[in-house]
């Protein structure tokens, strides 16, 4: 069963799949939307979905470090709830608080430069936040 990681911010989300047996999270790609025209990027996810024949869905929820949500929290969850109706799969919100500086460091000690690091970041944060709910489960 394959899950698909999302890392979702207003110009772009980050996307990572699962393998089959669901251990390990590898980095696809970065969509391009826009949140104010409400391009979500759905035909893009379809595509994937499909291709990997993807089950469930996991979105990465921006908390604030004290636990609550602020708006960019808000827009995840709605954005997760269009997603679960569009595709009739099962999306689970999951805990992303650092997941994007986790990504930034592991660039950072792989010396990928400043402007590599902003063409990968968004997928390597949707592994980060996909690994770890699949390291919760196992």
């Amino acid at each position: 069963m394959r899950i698909l990681g999302l890392d979702v911010g207003t110009k772009t989300v980050g996307v990572a799949v699962s393998d089959e047996m669901g251990w390990t999270a590898q980095g696809l790609e970065t969509i391009q939307i826009n949140e104010e025209k409400k391009q979500f990027g759905f035909n893009r996810l379809k595509e994937i979905i499909e291709e990997y024949q993807v089950e469930s869905v996991v979105v990465g929820l921006p908390k604030n470090m004290n636990g609550t949500i602020g708006p960019r929290g808000e827009a995840c969850q709605k954005y997760a709830e269009l997603l679960s109706e569009t595709f009739q799969l099962p999306v689970q919100l999951w805990d992303e608080r650092l997941s994007t500086m986790a990504a930034e460091r592991i660039l950072l000690s792989a010396d990928v430069s400043r402007k590599k690091r902003k063409k990968v970041i968004d997928k390597l944060a949707a592994s980060v936040i996909l690994q770890n709910y699949l390291d919760s489960k196992n």
